[in-house]
Protein backbone atom coordinates (compact mmCIF):
# COMPACT_ATOMS: atom_id res chain seq x y z
CA UNK A 1 0.00 0.00 0.00
CA UNK A 2 1.38 3.36 -1.02
CA UNK A 3 2.22 5.73 1.83
CA UNK A 4 0.59 9.17 1.91
CA UNK A 5 3.61 10.64 3.67
CA UNK A 6 5.74 13.03 1.60
CA UNK A 7 9.32 12.96 2.88
CA UNK A 8 11.33 16.13 3.32
CA UNK A 9 14.33 16.48 1.04
CA UNK A 10 16.75 17.37 3.84
CA UNK A 11 15.58 14.72 6.32
CA UNK A 12 19.16 13.40 6.57
CA UNK A 13 20.03 16.43 8.72
CA UNK A 14 17.78 15.15 11.49
CA UNK A 15 20.55 12.90 12.76
CA UNK A 16 22.48 16.01 13.86
CA UNK A 17 19.83 17.52 16.13
CA UNK A 18 16.92 16.58 18.40
CA UNK A 19 15.01 19.58 17.01
CA UNK A 20 11.83 18.82 15.10
CA UNK A 21 12.96 19.44 11.55
CA UNK A 22 12.26 17.77 8.19
CA UNK A 23 9.32 15.77 9.51
CA UNK A 24 7.62 15.39 6.16
CA UNK A 25 3.90 15.86 5.60
CA UNK A 26 0.70 14.04 4.95
CA UNK A 27 -1.41 16.34 2.87
CA UNK A 28 -1.08 19.69 4.63
CA UNK A 29 -0.50 18.14 8.06
CA UNK A 30 2.19 16.34 10.00
CA UNK A 31 2.44 12.59 9.56
CA UNK A 32 0.93 10.58 12.42
CA UNK A 33 4.23 9.40 13.90
CA UNK A 34 5.85 12.83 14.48
CA UNK A 35 2.48 14.20 15.62
CA UNK A 36 2.25 11.52 18.32
CA UNK A 37 5.90 12.06 19.25
CA UNK A 38 5.16 15.77 19.75
CA UNK A 39 2.22 14.97 22.01
CA UNK A 40 4.38 12.60 24.05
CA UNK A 41 7.12 15.22 24.45
CA UNK A 42 4.55 17.80 25.52
CA UNK A 43 3.15 15.39 28.11
CA UNK A 44 6.66 14.64 29.41
CA UNK A 45 7.37 18.36 29.80
CA UNK A 46 4.10 18.90 31.71
CA UNK A 47 4.79 15.88 33.91
CA UNK A 48 8.27 17.21 34.72
CA UNK A 49 6.84 20.53 35.92
CA UNK A 50 4.27 18.88 38.21
CA UNK A 51 6.37 15.90 39.36
CA UNK A 52 6.68 15.75 43.19
CA UNK A 53 10.28 16.21 44.35
CA UNK A 54 11.79 13.08 45.90
CA UNK A 55 14.09 14.99 48.24
CA UNK A 56 14.58 11.92 50.42
CA UNK A 57 16.15 10.03 47.52
CA UNK A 58 18.52 12.93 46.81
CA UNK A 59 19.47 13.15 50.51
CA UNK A 60 20.11 9.40 50.59
CA UNK A 61 22.31 9.56 47.48
CA UNK A 62 24.26 12.47 48.98
CA UNK A 63 24.85 10.52 52.16
CA UNK A 64 26.34 7.71 50.08
CA UNK A 65 29.06 10.11 48.90
CA UNK A 66 29.51 11.47 52.46
CA UNK A 67 27.92 14.85 51.77
CA UNK A 68 25.61 15.87 54.66
CA UNK A 69 22.39 17.64 53.79
CA UNK A 70 19.42 19.51 55.19
CA UNK A 71 15.94 19.31 53.69
CA UNK A 72 14.20 22.69 53.48
CA UNK A 73 11.10 24.28 51.99
CA UNK A 74 10.51 27.59 50.31
CA UNK A 75 7.71 29.94 51.35
CA UNK A 76 5.51 28.42 48.62
CA UNK A 77 3.24 25.96 50.47
CA UNK A 78 2.45 23.81 47.41
CA UNK A 79 3.06 23.46 43.69
CA UNK A 80 0.14 25.63 42.72
CA UNK A 81 1.40 28.53 44.82
CA UNK A 82 4.93 27.96 43.53
CA UNK A 83 3.83 28.29 39.91
CA UNK A 84 1.59 31.29 40.49
CA UNK A 85 3.79 33.17 42.98
CA UNK A 86 7.44 33.09 41.87
CA UNK A 87 8.35 35.43 44.74
CA UNK A 88 7.46 32.74 47.30
CA UNK A 89 9.90 30.31 45.70
CA UNK A 90 12.73 32.81 46.15
CA UNK A 91 12.70 32.79 49.95
CA UNK A 92 12.66 30.18 52.67
CA UNK A 93 9.74 29.34 54.89
CA UNK A 94 10.10 30.65 58.43
CA UNK A 95 10.65 27.10 59.72
CA UNK A 96 13.42 26.38 57.22
CA UNK A 97 15.14 29.71 57.87
CA UNK A 98 15.13 28.96 61.59
CA UNK A 99 16.62 25.50 60.92
CA UNK A 100 19.49 27.04 58.97
CA UNK A 101 20.17 29.57 61.71
CA UNK A 102 20.49 26.72 64.21
CA UNK A 103 22.87 24.89 61.87
CA UNK A 104 24.98 27.92 61.07
CA UNK A 105 28.71 27.80 61.75
CA UNK A 106 30.84 30.53 63.29
CA UNK A 107 33.55 29.66 60.75
CA UNK A 108 32.62 30.88 57.26
CA UNK A 109 32.12 28.24 54.60
CA UNK A 110 33.71 28.59 51.19
CA UNK A 111 30.79 27.03 49.35
CA UNK A 112 27.15 26.27 50.01
CA UNK A 113 25.30 24.01 47.58
CA UNK A 114 21.56 24.20 47.04
CA UNK A 115 19.66 21.45 45.22
CA UNK A 116 16.21 22.78 44.29
CA UNK A 117 13.45 21.16 42.28
CA UNK A 118 12.72 24.28 40.23
CA UNK A 119 10.58 23.50 37.20
CA UNK A 120 11.86 19.95 36.81
CA UNK A 121 12.45 17.82 39.89
CA UNK A 122 13.38 15.02 37.50
CA UNK A 123 16.48 16.94 36.42
CA UNK A 124 18.07 17.23 39.85
CA UNK A 125 16.96 13.75 40.88
CA UNK A 126 18.91 12.36 37.92
CA UNK A 127 21.92 14.65 37.68
CA UNK A 128 22.59 16.56 40.92
CA UNK A 129 24.47 13.89 42.88
CA UNK A 130 26.66 12.61 40.00
CA UNK A 131 27.55 16.22 39.24
CA UNK A 132 28.45 17.01 42.86
CA UNK A 133 30.51 13.84 43.18
CA UNK A 134 32.56 14.83 40.12
CA UNK A 135 32.85 18.47 41.23
CA UNK A 136 34.23 17.49 44.62
CA UNK A 137 36.83 15.27 42.94
CA UNK A 138 38.00 18.22 40.86
CA UNK A 139 38.25 20.53 43.88
CA UNK A 140 39.91 17.99 46.19
CA UNK A 141 43.49 18.71 45.11
CA UNK A 142 43.27 22.51 45.23
CA UNK A 143 46.11 24.04 47.30
CA UNK A 144 43.57 25.95 49.40
CA UNK A 145 41.04 23.43 50.71
CA UNK A 146 37.33 24.08 50.22
CA UNK A 147 35.19 24.27 53.34
CA UNK A 148 31.80 22.93 52.25
CA UNK A 149 28.52 23.61 54.01
CA UNK A 150 25.85 20.88 54.23
CA UNK A 151 23.87 20.69 51.00
CA UNK A 152 20.46 22.37 51.21
CA UNK A 153 17.76 20.34 49.45
CA UNK A 154 14.85 22.71 48.81
CA UNK A 155 11.25 21.93 47.91
CA UNK A 156 9.53 24.49 45.63
CA UNK A 157 12.70 26.54 45.20
CA UNK A 158 13.78 29.08 42.61
CA UNK A 159 17.29 30.32 41.82
CA UNK A 160 17.29 33.28 44.19
CA UNK A 161 16.55 31.10 47.22
CA UNK A 162 20.25 30.28 47.17
CA UNK A 163 21.01 33.84 48.27
CA UNK A 164 19.18 33.39 51.57
CA UNK A 165 20.56 29.88 52.10
CA UNK A 166 24.12 30.99 51.43
CA UNK A 167 23.81 33.99 53.72
CA UNK A 168 22.40 31.93 56.61
CA UNK A 169 25.14 29.32 56.21
CA UNK A 170 27.84 32.00 56.15
CA UNK A 171 29.09 30.97 52.71
CA UNK A 172 31.38 32.99 50.48
CA UNK A 173 29.86 31.33 47.42
CA UNK A 174 26.58 29.58 46.73
CA UNK A 175 26.00 27.13 43.89
CA UNK A 176 22.36 26.40 43.03
CA UNK A 177 21.52 23.22 41.14
CA UNK A 178 17.99 23.53 39.82
CA UNK A 179 15.61 21.92 37.34
CA UNK A 180 15.19 24.14 34.31
CA UNK A 181 11.94 24.83 32.49
CA UNK A 182 11.37 21.70 30.35
CA UNK A 183 11.56 21.98 26.60
CA UNK A 184 9.86 19.65 24.16
CA UNK A 185 13.02 17.54 23.93
CA UNK A 186 14.53 18.17 27.36
CA UNK A 187 12.35 17.37 30.38
CA UNK A 188 15.40 16.74 32.60
CA UNK A 189 17.70 19.71 31.99
CA UNK A 190 19.59 20.99 35.06
CA UNK A 191 20.89 24.53 35.48
CA UNK A 192 23.78 25.73 37.68
CA UNK A 193 23.90 29.23 39.19
CA UNK A 194 26.95 30.57 41.02
CA UNK A 195 26.86 33.70 43.21
CA UNK A 196 29.62 35.37 45.21
CA UNK A 197 28.76 36.78 48.67
CA UNK A 198 25.15 35.53 48.58
CA UNK A 199 22.53 37.64 50.29
CA UNK A 200 18.88 38.43 49.56
CA UNK A 201 18.56 41.02 46.82
CA UNK A 202 21.30 39.75 44.52
CA UNK A 203 20.43 40.14 40.84
CA UNK A 204 20.91 37.77 37.92
CA UNK A 205 23.70 40.04 36.65
CA UNK A 206 25.68 38.97 39.74
CA UNK A 207 25.48 35.25 38.90
CA UNK A 208 27.17 32.91 36.47
CA UNK A 209 24.99 30.31 34.81
CA UNK A 210 25.73 26.98 33.16
CA UNK A 211 22.64 25.45 31.60
CA UNK A 212 21.33 22.33 29.87
CA UNK A 213 23.29 19.87 32.02
CA UNK A 214 22.14 16.40 30.96
CA UNK A 215 23.51 13.54 28.85
CA UNK A 216 21.98 14.91 25.63
CA UNK A 217 23.16 18.45 26.38
CA UNK A 218 26.22 19.53 28.37
CA UNK A 219 27.78 16.40 29.85
CA UNK A 220 28.14 16.22 33.62
CA UNK A 221 31.94 15.92 33.40
CA UNK A 222 32.23 19.06 31.26
CA UNK A 223 29.77 20.97 33.42
CA UNK A 224 31.73 20.02 36.55
CA UNK A 225 34.98 21.14 34.92
CA UNK A 226 33.55 24.53 33.97
CA UNK A 227 32.02 24.95 37.40
CA UNK A 228 35.30 24.11 39.14
CA UNK A 229 37.08 26.72 37.04
CA UNK A 230 34.44 29.35 37.87
CA UNK A 231 34.57 28.49 41.58
CA UNK A 232 38.34 28.93 41.71
CA UNK A 233 38.21 32.15 39.72
CA UNK A 234 35.35 33.54 41.82
CA UNK A 235 37.19 32.80 45.08
CA UNK A 236 40.41 34.35 43.77
CA UNK A 237 38.76 37.48 42.36
CA UNK A 238 35.85 37.82 44.82
CA UNK A 239 33.32 38.27 42.04
CA UNK A 240 30.74 36.44 39.93
CA UNK A 241 28.33 37.53 37.23
CA UNK A 242 29.04 39.79 34.28
CA UNK A 243 32.51 40.56 35.67
CA UNK A 244 33.57 36.91 35.53
CA UNK A 245 33.76 35.17 32.14
CA UNK A 246 34.16 31.44 31.75
CA UNK A 247 37.66 31.04 30.28
CA UNK A 248 37.97 27.37 31.16
CA UNK A 249 38.14 26.53 27.45
CA UNK A 250 40.09 28.65 24.97
CA UNK A 251 37.84 30.12 22.31
CA UNK A 252 38.37 28.76 18.82
CA UNK A 253 39.61 31.19 16.12
CA UNK A 254 37.50 32.08 13.12
CA UNK A 255 37.61 29.57 10.28
CA UNK A 256 39.71 30.20 7.19
CA UNK A 257 36.63 31.43 5.37
CA UNK A 258 36.06 34.10 8.00
CA UNK A 259 32.81 32.69 9.35
CA UNK A 260 32.24 32.46 13.09
CA UNK A 261 31.96 29.03 14.73
CA UNK A 262 28.48 27.74 15.54
CA UNK A 263 28.96 28.47 19.26
CA UNK A 264 31.69 30.23 21.16
CA UNK A 265 33.02 28.20 24.02
CA UNK A 266 34.11 29.89 27.19
CA UNK A 267 31.10 32.20 27.52
CA UNK A 268 28.86 32.08 30.56
CA UNK A 269 25.55 30.44 29.65
CA UNK A 270 22.97 32.93 30.83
Amino acid sequence: MKSNVVDNGWAALRRHTPARIALGRAGVSLPTEPHLAFQLAHAQARDAVHRPFDAAAVASALSEIDWPSLTLHSAAPDRGAYLQRPDLGRRLSDKSAALLRRNGDATPNDLAVVVADGLSALAVERHAVPFLARLRELLRDDPAAWRLAPAAIVHQGRVAIGDEVGALLGARLVLVLIGERPGLSSPDSMGLYLTWAPQPGRTDAERNCISNVRPEGLAISEAAGRTAWLLRAARARAITGVGLKDESVVQQPLSAGGSAPFALVGESRR
